[in-house]
């Protein structure tokens, strides 16, 4: 099963291990950080984005791929609609059906609006589902909101919006005991107590978790609610569309089944985009440890309506996708690994960086390991470093693994790999959409009446996001988009509605000398017999 060089260098990794156990490398200084960043992590590559020549972002760079769906045309530019005759018309249309969408429509329910969730796939069917590590949240005696705050904006290079970063640490308490009314199952001690763990750039332990399948129950939770409200979800239904009213505003959308091709017209008074992330648009080439269906939908739907866009040049590249075995490459390799005592160690053996670092760091420090340093360990199909898992059990004791990452204990032994007895191999791979649509403290964009949740947003983060609070800003930013969406809809009468952006789009598109065959949002990635590991075409 292991070439001869990877059978080798496992024998290395055995031979230090009881040393590396108790070894702690120092961290980075802020200096060595940013050299290291700019040196090795993608997000530093000009020559991977591009400068946007329309749409209220004109001028800034993202992403090659990003840009290319960016200034596409809308699917619906030949087609024919008669706007005046919905097939649905409610109060509060939700885009999405992951964490974020589910978290939504609960609270507009509540609030006693006429939800519509719609979502290309199915209800559940996101990177909520995929999360394993923990949510982060500052309830320990030890631990306040303000020393969260602190952590995160540091380790998203303090380019949080304030306002946005506050209200995510301030109701983080309270997101953590919604979601254990609504009957999370978290890791709890005998008497109770919730059990907490460190993530990379925290300085408290305050992640809280479910084993290592955190995000499903979280999703399951959020999914049996929205269906014993009986709130109406529309499985395999797309948003192609934005639809506006005379006054600007947004005001449903039109949709497109992905079964039968059929096109229907949504209204409502307020919308909200929760449609997640893009790792399937394979940025850089690189594999993902995204869901099916993250294309970047939401960012195109709002870009083309005139919703701005922050930092959408900036990605996470998880530091720990699975290298190997093949079947699984990219894979997520949860960071709750290596806050349970596991270590990134190189081809000889040796322990490289500090176990914790934040996740850009640990993604350049690996790249810069396999490539200028050619300290990696090469498989037949690529390369990466070992996370030496059997440190866990020398920590932590016979079992520990069993108990709390039997996720990652399954996924690897069905390829007949014990981590409790063999080390791991792992390269960074496409996990999170910094940036996104640019929101206000209400969740609302610089279009009226359109909300944004999720990963689709831009700007909790900064530039770079802490384990952990992600599966939190889809229960604080989502429920924030469902209680304000809800009560603008109570005061807003929809006026005569309209496509007129779409042709407003298509006339920029000419007039900027663009010419292209593509249409977009993406909606599905599809893979090539050049690369059928992960490339998207």
């Amino acid at each position: 099963m292991y070439n001869k060089e990877m059978l080798e260098s496992m024998a290395k990794v055995a031979a230090n291990r009881a040393a590396n156990t108790d070894f702690e490398p120092r961290r980075m200084t802020a200096e060595e950080k940013e050299t290291l960043l700019a040196t090795y992590h993608p997000d530093y590559k000009e020559h991977e984005f591009r400068i946007l020549s329309v749409g209220p972002n004109k001028g800034g760079k993202v992403p090659t791929e990003l840009s290319a769906l960016l200034q596409a045309h809308s699917r619906i530019r030949d087609v024919k609609l008669d706007l005046n005759d919905p097939a649905y018309d409610v109060d509060v249309l939700i885009i999405g059906g992951g964490g974020a969408g589910a978290a939504a429509a609960i609270e507009a329910n509540e609030a006693g609006a006429n939800v519509l969730v719609v979502t290309k796939l199915r209800m559940g069917d996101a990177n909520t589902m995929m999360a394993e590590g923990g949510i982060q949240a500052a309830d320990k005696p030890n631990d306040s909101p303000a020393i969260h705050y602190v952590d995160a904006f540091g380790g998203g290079h303090f380019a949080a919006i304030p306002e946005l970063l506050y209200k995510l640490v301030n109701e983080a308490p309270g997101a953590i005991k919604w979601l254990s009314d609504l009957g999370v199952e978290f890791d709890k001690t005998p008497d109770g107590t919730m059990v907490t763990t460190h993530g990379g750039g925290t300085s408290r332990k305050r992640m809280h978790a479910a084993k290592d399948y955190s995000g499903a129950e979280i999703m399951r939770t959020l999914r049996d609610e929205v269906l014993n409200r009986q709130i109406p979800v529309a499985d395999f239904t797309a948003a192609i569309e934005l639809i506006k009213d005379e006054n600007g505003r947004a005001s449903g959308a039109v949709l497109m089944n992905m079964e039968t091709g059929e096109l229907l017209v949504a209204k409502a008074k307020t919308v909200i985009i929760a449609t997640g992330g893009a790792g399937r648009l394979h940025y850089q080439g690189f594999p993902t440890s995204n869901h099916y269906g993250a294309t970047a939908d939401g960012l195109i739907l709002g870009y083309r309506a005139g919703a701005e866009l922050l930092y959408a040049d900036t990605l996470q590249y998880h530091p720990t996708g699975a290298a190997y075995p093949e079947q699984i490459f990219g894979a997520l390799v949860t960071e709750k690994v290596r806050s349970l005592g596991a270590k990134l160690v190189n081809v000889n053996g040796e322990v490289f960086m500090h176990p914790l670092e934040t996740r850009d760091v640990s993604a350049a420090s690996i790249i810069r390991e396999c490539s200028d340093r050619g300290n990696g360990v090469h498989t037949d199909d690529g390369v990466g470093v070992w996370l030496d898992t059997p440190m866990i059990e020398r920590k932590g004791g016979e079992g520990t693994i069993e108990k709390r990452i039997p996720a990652m204990l399954r996924m690897f032994a069905k390829y007949g790999i014990d981590i409790r007895k063999e080390p791991i191999l792992v390269y960074p791979t496409l996990h999170y959409q910094n940036g996104g649509l640019k929101i206000r403290a209400d969740g609302q964009t610089n279009v009226e009446n359109l909300y944004v949740a999720g990963e689709a947003v831009g700007g909790i983060h900064g530039r770079n996001r802490l384990m952990g609070n992600s599966l939190l800003d889809i229960i604080v930013f989502g429920r924030n988009a469902g209680v304000n969406a809800a009560a603008k809809a109570k005061e807003t009468t929809v006026g005569a509605l309209n496509l007129d952006h779409v042709a407003a789009f298509e006339k920029e598109l000419a007039d900027a000398g663009i010419e292209t065959d593509l249409v977009s949002p993406k909606l599905l990635p599809t893979y090539t017999h050049g690369n059928p590991k992960f490339e998207a075409k």
